[in-house]
């Protein structure tokens, strides 16, 4: 897979100087490229504690953009997934290091291990305070003896990077860093794994499933499960978490492991705060990318039981950009829709063929959605399947409230409910057709007379012409034929929609950033789903 980086062995030192360039001078490294990669503080006089930490690169932020003030204030780097080396260790603690002392802190892993230990050994040996914590927080595999450091480390980081700041002793922070890590819980889950830089892909988890438990080295999990959706997700990481959590109000860190959108974290956010969990949740870090594992597709969730203190060291303020701070979690607040804007909703009335036509209708729309959007993705974003659909869904479970029986307001009441639950311009332009329909039947033209009277107005708000490579190259052809039979308006429809896919050009829509060889050949996904609708209603 390609990706942005000159030569492999290059890409940390090169990576480093990009965080320092961008650091407000707030940000130094020693001298010792390419075999010491180590960032300090730029205002560090040695008068308080010093937090040292890091570890292999390919974590990001994690370690160096914790570095500054309330945090750490020097990270080793090695290589991607590979422990620095004990000189470069040593030249971190022996920069930074004064009077006070130093802590030393530690992920779980061999490599990191031995050599942040070895070179804590050095350092007493020129006289330095030098204390070592090692944080293993991971809870995939209870029987291994040793089990790894991940996200939770961040804890460590900051709440022993508030007691630094404010003068703590070494002792002090030490024994606080000791507890966090012996109360800090943490798992995580991906549906792909990494891609180290200049290596191959390990394509190790299947389509369809996600690995419980994965390392932040793309190290395999404890099992893979079958994924169907986010819920599902998050419930198998809070079952883990819960058999290891004492009755106590939690921190939870929501961390994304790289290649998840900030779409789909706040949306495990959401699952989290109402899972079975929930309830244990006082405060949330993140969600926010801190503890990475390169492009990782997935997330972990780490919880600590912060006693008063604790939440105050997690809540004091830094100024590093990756630190997301601690929010306290707060029910949900709904304000009241804007004078004006609260719908007026129509008497309900029944009318059993009406009823069954609209359900007919809907449940069509919804057996198109991944065909449309496949269609879509090929001249636009790959969303309307999924957008008619939504809309198909919102009106089942509106029929309920709607004036079946009184087809001039049922049309009105399709329109305003389109504007509500369809996204994007199609949903727009579909409510001005139904309310200009609506408001057609309700002057006397007949229903047909009325829906091409809602065409007429939505072409003149949305613009949209027949031969512009939209939905309307399907509809007025349709409409028109309508008049003759059902039948006649399908077959109309259908070579109005296939007509679109000589057109190499589009003059509305999104297809028009999209140029003329990918729109050749390929039909518009709004005039297919138009044509689709009428052979279905056809039949």
């Amino acid at each position: 897979m390609a990706q942005f980086i000159n030569k492999r062995e290059n890409v940390v030192t090169e990576a480093i100087d990009g965080i320092l360039s961008a650091s407000r001078s707030k940000l130094a490294r020693l001298d010792g490229f390419p075999h010491i990669r180590v960032i300090i503080r730029n205002d560090w006089d040695k008068s308080k504690v010093a937090l040292v930490s890091g570890g292999g690169s390919g974590h990001e932020p994690a370690h160096a953009g914790f570095v500054g003030a309330g945090m750490l204030t020097a990270a080793v780097c090695g290589d991607v997934f590979a422990s620095p080396s004990v000189d470069a260790v040593l030249a971190g603690i022996l920069a930074v290091t004064g009077p006070a002392g130093c802590l030393l802190i530690v992920k779980n892993y061999t490599g990191d291990r031995l050599n942040f230990g070895l070179a804590a050994e050095r350092a007493r040996g020129f006289g330095l305070n030098v204390n070592m914590v090692i944080v293993d927080d991971d809870i995939a595999l209870p029987d291994l003896p040793q089990a790894r450091g991940i996200a939770g480390t961040l804890f460590v980081h900051k709440i022993a990077g508030a007691m630094a700041e404010r003068g703590a002793t070494l002792e002090a922070i030490t024994v606080a860093a000791r507890r966090v890590i012996s109360s800090t819980k943490s798992i995580g889950m991906s549906l792909d794994t990494c891609t180290v830089p200049g290596s191959s892909k390990e394509n190790r988890i299947p389509a369809g499933m996600a690995e419980l438990g994965l390392g932040i080295h793309g190290e395999p999990g404890v099992e893979q499960i079958v994924y169907s959706d986010a819920r599902t997700a998050m419930d198998a990481v809070v079952r883990k978490l819960a058999a290891a959590m004492d009755d106590k109000p939690h921190v939870a860190l929501i961390n994304n492991l790289g290649g998840t959108s900030v779409l789909e974290m706040s949306v495990l956010v959401h699952e989290l705060v109402n899972s079975s969990l929930g309830k244990s949740l006082s405060h949330i870090v993140g969600p926010a990318a801190m503890m990475t594992s390169l492009d990782m597709r997935g997330f972990s969730v780490s919880v600590y039981p912060a006693e008063e203190a604790d939440l105050d060291a997690l809540g004091e303020a830094v100024s590093l950009a990756a630190w997301p701070g601690l929010s306290q979690v707060t029910p949900i607040v709904i304000m009241p829709m804007p004078d004006g804007l609260t719908p007026i909703a129509p008497l309900p009335s029944q009318h059993d063929q009406t009823r069954k036509f609209l359900f007919n209708c809907c449940d069509m729309l919804i057996s198109a959605e991944q065909d449309l959007n496949a269609l879509d993705a090929k001249s636009g974003d790959g969303d309307t399947g999924s957008t008619l659909a939504g809309a198909a869904r919102a009106l089942i479970k509106a029929i309920d409230r709607l004036p079946l029986a009184d087809h001039a307001q049922l049309l009105r009441a399709i329109g305003q409910e389109l504007s509500q639950t369809m996204g994007g311009s199609s949903g727009v332009l579909l409510a001005i057709f139904f309310t200009a329909a609506g408001e057609g039947a309700s002057s006397g033209l007949t229903l047909n007379d009325a829906l091409k009277a809602g065409l007429i107005r939505m072409q003149e708000i949305g613009g949209a012409r027949a031969g512009d490579r939209t939905m309307v190259d399907a509809l007025a052809p349709a409409l028109d034929a309508l008049d003759v039979s059902l039948q006649s308006a399908a077959k109309a429809a259908r070579a109005g929609a296939n007509l679109t896919a000589t057109f190499v050009r589009a003059n509305a829509g999104r297809a028009v950033y999209i140029n003329a060889k990918q729109l050749e050949g390929h039909i518009d996904p709004g005039a297919e789903a138009v044509a689709r609708l009428f052979e279905h209603l056809a039949i």
